[in-house]
């Protein structure tokens, strides 16, 4: 390891077990010498997270919920009590009512699209204004999307809304933020096998779609994603904001599926 992230310290939000896509962002960023601290919501998800903590040398573990004021202020006067300062916030929160994350988006409800947007786009614009006022000589800020955010994916109904919203979200923050040093992306993943991702209707069906048509046939691992991430934080990503990174094996690019791939009704 290069102790990449050696002194920095920050928060990750939205471990939920071994499999999130946030331990492997984590994971990785400990191993580059990085100090952390934890959010989470509700004790079974506290009760899952400590070990996690503890194996990367953690004991810095917080109840959060984002769609509490109250809440995010105890957190972050936490943060403030502990370390004076971050260097870096990771955001994996996303919401949405699973029974509406399977047919038509025209079905979804005035509830679930309030809720989605405000837990998986607001909730990373409020951390981030907090995060900043912590920042005092910079730092990097780090959320979650996927491409159907702005390609159509079936049964991604409005997490797609939410996540579009989110990638704009990022752009304004990153223009807003950076006259303080403060860097704001986001890393786009492709399917992979998360408790998130399996609420989504078909998510199986998705995962071996993507790893058959792929440029590099294969879909991503949390330790691409995990040094992705650890890339953006470090001094090497200092002059990169605003943009949507993807590591999804380069299936963003394509257009139609491989040949090889083609059922007899797709075929030419």
């Amino acid at each position: 390891m290069a102790d990449l992230m050696k002194g920095k310290r920050g928060l990750v939000m939205g471990v939920a077990n071994e499999r999130s896509i946030a331990w492997g962002i984590a994971r990785a960023m400990a191993a580059e010498g990085a100090n952390l601290a934890f959010s989470y919501q509700g004790e079974s998800f506290g009760k899952r997270l400590q070990p996690l903590a503890a194996s990367v040398g953690s004991d810095f573990t917080v109840d959060v919920d984002v769609t509490d004021d109250a809440s995010l202020d105890a957190c972050f006067a936490s943060l403030l009590k502990r370390w004076g300062k971050i260097d870096f916030l990771v955001h994996a929160i996303a919401y949405s009512d699973k029974n509406e994350l399977t047919g038509r988006f025209s079905n979804t409800s005035r509830t679930n699209f309030t809720n989605s947007l405000g837990v998986s786009c607001f909730s990373f614009i409020d951390v981030s204004r907090r995060a900043s006022e912590l920042m005092p000589a910079g730092g990097t800020l780090i959320t979650l999307t996927y491409s159907g955010s702005n390609r159509v994916t079936p049964n991604y109904n409005v997490m797609g809304v939410a996540k579009a919203a989110l990638e704009s979200s990022v752009r304004y923050l990153a223009n807003d933020l950076g006259p303080q040093k403060i860097r704001v992306n986001a890393i786009s993943p492709g399917p992979m096998k998360t408790l998130a991702g399996a609420a989504i209707g078909g998510a199986r069906a998705t995962y071996r779609h993507t790893q058959a048509n792929a440029p590099l046939r294969s879909n991503a691992t949390l330790e691409a994603v995990g040094g992705t991430a650890v890339w953006l934080a470090s001094d090497y990503g200092a002059y990169t904001t605003g943009e949507i990174i993807h590591v999804d094996g380069g299936y963003h690019i394509l257009g139609m599926p491989q040949p090889d791939t083609m059922n007899e009704a797709g075929k030419c």
